[in-house]
């Protein structure tokens, strides 16, 4: 089992800034890295970036390439998602996510078993 906690969400004006962390404990040496993922209401849950713990790669959204920047600590505690220049549309609940498949890519939900509780992040026009 792998337990996630999110925090950094709140409320900002566009083209402001947020940094969101997610928190793994557990047996996270069983993973193969962490995703990010958010839902708007009456949206599907989508990709937004993530983290592989073998070598440090980086995955990213088209729409959020150039704005957003995932990192992670080596001792697979912690993930960031720095997310500048926000937009409206990047209004949503966000959610870290364990990858435990090694099948599939970064950015294919049903690869993660294992999800935090999720973290609102509202931008205002």
């Amino acid at each position: 089992q792998v337990h996630l906690v999110e925090s950094g969400g709140g409320l900002v004006q566009a083209g402001g800034s947020l940094r969101l962390s997610c928190a793994a404990s557990g047996r996270t040496f069983d993973t193969y890295g962490i995703g990010w993922f958010r839902q708007a209401p009456g949206k599907e849950r989508e990709f937004v970036a993530a983290f592989g713990w073998s070598g440090g790669d980086t995955f990213y959204a088209d729409s959020v390439k150039g704005r957003f920047t995932i990192s992670g600590d080596n001792t697979k505690i912690t993930v960031y998602l720095q997310m500048n220049s926000l937009k409206p549309e990047d209004t949503a609940a966000y959610y870290c996510a364990a990858k435990s498949r090694f099948w599939g890519t970064f950015s294919t939900p049903t690869t993660y078993d294992f999800w935090g509780q999720g973290t609102q992040v509202t931008v205002s026009s």
